[in-house]
């Protein structure tokens, strides 16, 4: 065991995300592998049934499992005061409310996307929506085709800062599933003779796993309450 490493409990660890939450681990003094667990039966991986006996020997629970599993595991971190970090998406209005219900006995960090640098153009997005107002905006993201949601928890969170920056409906959303695509994510404000896109792609998990751990160390010691990257990022202060 790593001296004065973060124990961290990880959720849906036989997933992509997950087993890239473990291998950003390894390497790192900061960290060190509670347990992992999950809803399917995977060899090194205990059964997400475990999951309340092993968050006592936790300081802090990686979620990256399905919504309705994830409220589930929130609630348990509230009753035990342990922190809550969450890359899940697909969340439902009720299932987001079962997390802020969470979030006022614990510390509850949720983010459709772990990537700082995308949490950083959500400010940019809604920056450009308020200023090009008379610019169609239109969001279309891609992922791998094993993707369930769509769109995606970050193209949604993207059509949402342009909408609240404009106090208008979302804008329109494509969406494609195909190959093993990590991630990609373009804003595209057209206007008159001219068009602007705001473009980030992910090369890697990896990204999201080291994204998810700062949440981690970040959100831990944290008084009950319910953050994102903007909270980390200090960047509410730009919109």
């Amino acid at each position: 065991m790593k001296t004065h490493a973060l124990k961290v409990l990880v959720c849906g660890a036989a997933g992509r995300m997950g087993r890239a939450v473990r291998a950003e681990m390894e390497g790192a003094d900061s960290f060190s592998l509670a347990a992992g667990v999950d809803a399917r039966p995977v060899p090194g991986v205990e059964n997400a049934d475990a999951f309340d006996y092993l968050l006592a020997g936790a300081d802090v629970v990686i979620d990256f499992s399905s919504p309705e599993a994830a409220c589930r595991y929130a609630a348990a971190c509230a009753r035990a005061r342990k922190p809550f970090v969450t890359g899940t998406t697909g969340f439902s209005k009720k299932q987001l409310a079962a997390l802020r219900t969470a979030a006022r006995r614990t510390a509850v960090f949720c983010s459709p996307n772990m990537s700082p640098a995308v949490n950083l153009t959500f400010a940019l997005a809604a920056i450009a929506a308020k200023r090009l107002k008379n610019f169609d905006v239109h969001v279309s993201e891609a992922h791998h085709a094993a993707k369930r949601d769509a769109p995606s928890g970050t193209a949604l969170r993207y059509a949402e800062h342009v909408a609240a920056a404009r106090g208008a409906a979302l804008p329109p959303i494509t969406s494609a599933r195909a190959g093993d695509i990590v991630g990609e994510h373009t804003v595209l404000y057209a206007g008159p003779h001219e068009r602007v896109e705001l473009t980030h792609r992910a090369h890697s998990r990896a990204l999201f796993a080291a994204g998810a751990l700062r949440a981690a160390a970040w959100v831990a010691g944290r008084k009950p309450g319910f953050y994102d990257y903007f909270d980390l990022l200090e960047l509410k202060g730009l919109l």
